[in-house]
């Protein structure tokens, strides 16, 4: 008989057998395998969502910005770094009011951590290569202006990784960044 894998086909045929079944038998390890399996394959799939959520906001974020500047075909570096930074800095009126809030002595909110945390992680994901739209090609600033808001619009959008550090857009989805600069700060 063939290993069953997913955790309702083994419930299902365990219903089925006659009897108890045993606490050390090969029944509930099979359960005990079937739901570890299952737990991992949904905290596989959240972390994947999560990932895919930031990378659409950060999206979205580049298009309402370039949406603005109807009049520019293509960024350079410095603008897009620009925007990027403006990204990573789209909560700190947020956190300087809670830090304001926040009598002295005491511990931050939940939120302010949250906050804290996140923007701490995307400036060390900043530092090592964010992945965002290239904005110097003009056929990749066309498509992203006409985005329809979707994971499956962003399709036919190249996207690049810009280091703080990088010194020129890189050329295809590789990273570029200038160890001289890097090491400096």
């Amino acid at each position: 008989m063939p290993i069953q894998h997913s955790l309702a086909k083994v419930t299902k045929s365990i219903q089925k057998s006659k009897g108890t079944v045993h606490p050390k038998g090969r029944k509930i390890k099979q359960i005990n395998r079937a739901t570890l399996r299952e737990q991992k394959i949904n905290n596989k799939k959240a972390a994947h969502l999560e990932r895919k959520e930031h990378e659409l906001q950060r999206t979205l974020f580049m298009q309402e910005a370039i949406l603005h500047r109807e009049d520019q075909i293509s960024f350079t570096l410095e603008e897009i770094k620009s925007l990027i930074e403006s990204f990573l800095s789209r909560d700190d009126e947020e956190l300087d009011k809670l830090k304001a809030e926040r009598r002295k002595g005491r511990p931050p909110t939940n939120r302010q951590s949250i906050l804290e945390n996140k923007k701490k992680h995307e400036f060390a994901e900043y530092e090592s290569g964010y992945l965002v739209p290239n904005l110097n090609d003009e056929k990749t600033v066309e498509n992203l202006r006409a985005w329809n808001r979707t994971t499956g619009g962003l399709n036919v959008v190249k996207f690049i990784h810009i280091s703080k550090f990088s010194n020129e857009i890189p050329t295809s989805s590789t990273l570029t960044v200038n160890t001289d600069d890097a090491m400096k700060e």
